[in-house]
Formats: structure tokens, sequence, C-alpha cells
């Protein structure tokens, strides 16, 4: 079982910054690449950033030049640092990873729970 739990969300004006963190734990053999979407009511689940084991990353149009997503392979970590936040990013932010598992060698797409993230104008 692979669990992914995200932390940093919040409320920010627009303008300001936050940086999401999403720890892995579990049986977990490998990790091969780890990402963000995000959902607003009424909208459809859209990828943000995402980071392979490698380091290679692709970020949504939208999103581009205003975040940074990174990874920390060892602690099965990825992080999405936020500036220049706008209204419009506002939605639940969802980890995903696609993990291999070391007890079954399975791959797992996991999803974390999500974290709110909110700003205000």
């Amino acid at each position: 079982q692979v669990q992914l739990v995200e932390s940093g969300g919040g409320l920010v004006q627009a303008g300001g910054s936050l940086r999401l963190t999403c720890a892995a734990t579990g049986s977990i053999f490998r990790i091969n690449a780890m990402g963000w979407y995000r959902q607003a009511p009424g909208n459809q689940r859209e990828l943000v950033a995402a980071i392979t084991s490698g380091g290679s990353t692709n970020y949504a149009d939208s999103v581009k030049g205003r975040f940074t997503v990174s990874r920390d392979n060892a602690k099965n970590t990825v992080y999405l640092q936020m500036n220049s936040l706008k209204p419009e990013d506002t939605a639940v932010y969802y980890c995903n990873a696609d993990a291999i598992t070391s007890i079954s060698l399975r791959r797992m797409d996991s999803w974390g729970q999500g974290t709110q993230v909110t700003v205000s104008s």
C-alpha cells in the first residue's frame, strides 16, 4: 500500500506564495513519477505539474513561470512551490504518484486526499 499525504495548503492573497508538500509512505519499491493535480468546484481535474525520477518536469501552461515542482527521491517527497498566486489557482490540490510496491512489485497509481488552496483578491 502506498499512502500520499499533502500539506501546505491554505488561504493566501493574490500575489502571495505557498509551498505544497506530498510525502509518500508505505511499501514502496520505486516511484517513477510524481505530480500535482488540482480541481476546483465544477471544473475537471487537471495536471498542474509533474516530475519524473530523473528530474524531467512538465507544467500546465497556466502555471509556467510561477510554479516549480521538485522532488526528493530519497524521501519519496514531492514539492510544489507556488508563487504569484492568482484567484484562479484556487482549488483542491492532489498529489499523485506512479509507484511500484515493494511487496508485490505492482504498479500503483496513488492519490492523496488533497489540500485546499484558496487565493483571495
